[in-house]
This record gives C-alpha cells, sequence and structure tokens, in this order.
C-alpha cells in the first residue's frame, strides 16, 4: 500500500525515481536514486550543472528538451565515441517502468526505450508515462518574443494533458515537410507526384484540425481551472485570460471538422505556388498563437511589467498543474530553474505551498539554500559542483 506521500487527489503520483546520465553535457556518469515525490532541490554554484540535470529530465518528454537543443550539441566533448543516454525508472499511472533515451551513434537520431525495448511511437510513447512542464529564465520573455515561442509552450501543456496530442504534432510536422521537399522539387523543374502531393495535404488537414481541436478544447479547460484560483492567490499570481488565434482555430470553432478539413485542403492546394517558394505552408495551426491577458487590470500580458509576466506565467502554469492533477489522475513533474531567485518572499512561500499542496515533483535549482528553507523537512537536496552530483540527501530541520 502506498503512503500518503505518493498519492495525489486518491490516485497514484507519477514520479521520478532513478535518473542516471550517460556522457551527457558535463556528466560522464550522474547517477540519482531514491527520489520521490514533492520537490527536488538542484543546489550548486553558477556552471556547476543544474540545469543540466533539469534538461536531462525534460527529454523523458517528446520533443527537444527545455534548450531546445539538437543531439549533437548534447554530447559530452570528450566522450565523442560514447553516445550520450539518459535513463529513469518512473513511478508511473502503469506502475513501475523504465523509460531511456538517448543518441543513436549511427545516424544521430534520437532513440527512446520502453522497459529495454525500443518505442513503437518513438518519442511519442514518453507522453504515455510521465507528463513534464518546465520553466526557464529564458521563458520570461515568452510573451514579448515570437508566436513560436508561445506556441510551444501551448503543445507542451497540451502534451502533459493529452499524450495523443504529441503524434499528432509529430504526424502533421513530417507531412508539412514532406510536402514542402515535393513543392521544392517542382519548382526546380522536377514534377512532384500528385498523388502523394495530394495524400499529404490530406494529411495536413485532417491532422491539423485535430491538432486546432485540442488546443482549443485545452485552453477551455484550463481558463476554468485558472477562473477557479481563489482571490488570494490571484493577487500574487493574476488570472490570466487565454483565448488562441489562427485561421483554423477561428473555423473549428464556429464550422464542423469535416467543412474545416475540405477548407484546409482546398487552401494547400491553392497555395502550391506560393508554398513552393516561401516553404512550409501559408496557414495551418503551426501559424496559430496564445493570447494571454491580464484579468484584473484587462491588460494584454506584453504590455505588463516584467514581474507582472513572470507572475502570470507561474499562475498558468499552476493551474495547469492542478487541471492535470485532477482530470488525468496525477499533476506534471515540474521543472522550475532558478525560479526562487527571482521572487519577493510573499510569491516565494505562496509558491511553495502551491507545490506542496500538488505532491507533484517538482525539480528546482539555486545557489543559495536559504531561499528553500520553507520547504526543508519536504524536499530531498542534491548537491551539484562541476559536473558531479553528491549522494541524495534530506535536510534534517534545524
Amino acid at each position: 500500500m502506498r503512503d500518503r506521500g505518493d498519492m495525489v487527489y486518491g490516485k497514484a503520483m507519477s514520479f521520478i525515481e532513478t535518473l542516471h546520465l550517460n556522457h551527457f553535457r558535463c556528466y560522464d556518469d550522474g547517477v540519482l536514486d531514491g527520489l520521490k515525490s514533492g520537490p527536488v532541490i538542484l543546489c550548486g554554484p553558477n556552471g556547476a550543472g543544474k540545469t543540466n540535470v533539469l534538461e536531462a529530465v525534460s527529454f523523458l518528454a517528446p520533443g527537444r528538451g527545455l534548450r531546445t537543443a539538437k543531439i549533437a550539441e548534447l554530447q559530452k566533448n570528450d566522450c565523442i565515441e560514447k553516445p550520450w543516454a539518459i535513463s529513469a525508472r518512473v513511478e508511473s499511472a502503469y506502475g513501475p517502468v523504465r523509460i531511456g533515451t538517448g543518441r543513436d551513434g549511427a545516424d544521430d537520431k534520437r532513440i527512446v526505450r520502453i522497459n529495454g525495448e525500443n518505442a513503437k511511437g518513438g518519442q511519442s510513447a514518453l507522453a504515455e508515462y510521465l507528463s513534464i512542464l518546465w520553466l526557464t529564465p529564458q521563458m520570461d520573455r515568452l510573451f514579448t518574443d515570437a508566436a513560436s515561442g508561445r506556441r510551444k509552450f501551448l503543445d507542451r501543456m497540451v502534451f502533459a494533458f493529452d499524450p495523443g496530442h504529441s503524434g499528432r504534432m509529430t504526424r502533421y510536422e513530417n507531412a508539412m515537410r514532406q510536402r514542402s521537399k515535393l513543392l521544392q522539387d517542382g519548382a526546380l523543374g522536377r514534377t512532384p507526384d500528385p498523388a502523394w502531393l495530394d495524400a499529404l495535404e490530406i494529411t495536413m488537414a485532417e491532422t491539423g484540425v485535430s491538432i486546432a481541436a485540442a488546443r482549443q478544447d485545452f485552453v477551455q479547460r484550463l481558463q476554468q481551472a485558472i477562473n477557479r484560483v481563489p482571490a488570494d492567490l490571484a493577487t500574487l499570481f493574476p488570472r490570466a485570460q487565454l483565448t488562441l488565434s489562427g485561421t483554423m482555430e477561428e473555423l473549428v470553432r464556429r464550422v464542423p471538422a469535416l467543412e474545416v478539413e475540405e477548407m484546409a485542403r482546398y487552401q494547400l492546394r491553392q497555395s502550391r505556388m506560393r508554398d513552393a517558394q516561401t516553404g512550409g505552408a501559408a496557414t495551418g495551426p503551426h501559424k496559430s498563437d496564445l493570447n494571454v491577458t491580464y484579468i484584473a487590470k484587462a491588460m494584454p500580458a506584453d504590455q505588463c511589467s516584467t514581474g507582472e509576466q513572470k507572475a502570470l506565467l507561474i499562475g498558468i502554469v499552476l493551474a495547469h498543474a492542478r487541471m492535470v492533477a485532477a482530470e488525468r489522475g496525477a499533476p506534471p513533474v515540474l521543472l522550475m530553474d532558478e525560479i526562487a531567485a527571482h521572487l519577493d518572499e510573499n510569491r516565494r512561500a505562496a509558491l511553495y505551498r502551491q507545490l506542496l499542496d500538488l505532491r507533484a515533483q517538482v525539480w528546482m535549482t539555486g545557489t543559495d539554500l536559504a531561499l528553500f528553507d520553507s520547504v526543508v523537512d519536504s524536499a530531498t537536496f542534491i548537491g551539484v559542483e562541476n559536473g558531479r552530483l553528491s549522494p541524495v540527501f534530506t535536510r534534517a530541520v534545524a
């Protein structure tokens, strides 16, 4: 029988019990064992390798990790002949499972293994066992940078809620990439196979509508979770109004899905000549954006102060974690890089209370242990220095 520390809302937690890094970034052979749900604090000087551990954890989910790095960039510089690898033992909704991912030395691709076997669904299979979401200092510019960053943030949240979303995104992107190559071949005088081009556009239309519908459904659910945030917490982490902008999302809201697919296929056929010159596709879910407004001030997030933007972002992540916990049965694993150093004392204390209430496994980094004094009796502390991880220990209350 599980103890209460491994339960959330009466259901089993999902968390990482062991983590093993081989030839990854600055680590030759890094091992963490005996981890539990709750805060995991990585403490050490700047440049010690704390964020590299968070990045390794992020590769236990589909995608390119929290730094969007290329496969070759993750390789430890003095171990070129030994491909990097990350493995973990995870407590999941299906019970204990061994997850592994790493560089395939033969063709420089990323491979995924589940319980020692190559995953049939590739990276998409990871989302079935573990939900992961992260906040990094670079994301402080999320609301002012290009729409692509907000789109990726949204899709990561959807992955954590709906594992099938990863496969939909992969199918859409693969079809768009192949279509772009065919169109470019055509522009160079090599006639593309019209049947294959039609088939790719059908895939893009059908999958694109599924992506837009999944995003739309998710945003509505997340908005409901945000609206339920208590007033006292909303003063520290303001409620946000979320909306999606994009041709396909707008159509999905008011037109039956089959009709939207027909319109999307027609649009793709009509834009072939332009797309051959510009690459990609003129319209589709890859052009959408997530719009965020500070409700209490009726102010777009990109016009808010830096502190307000940070608080809005944390509020969205906390609401997302509560929603996933309530609807999927366990909160996501949260990765928060240098989160404590950039919050005032009141917000820091409120954040810790929320994280402890969630009973999520939350990986946090910091250079000063004093920033984590209020979670001292609940957290596992790990020393990080010069690419080495000290034995896992739990700080005793003074």
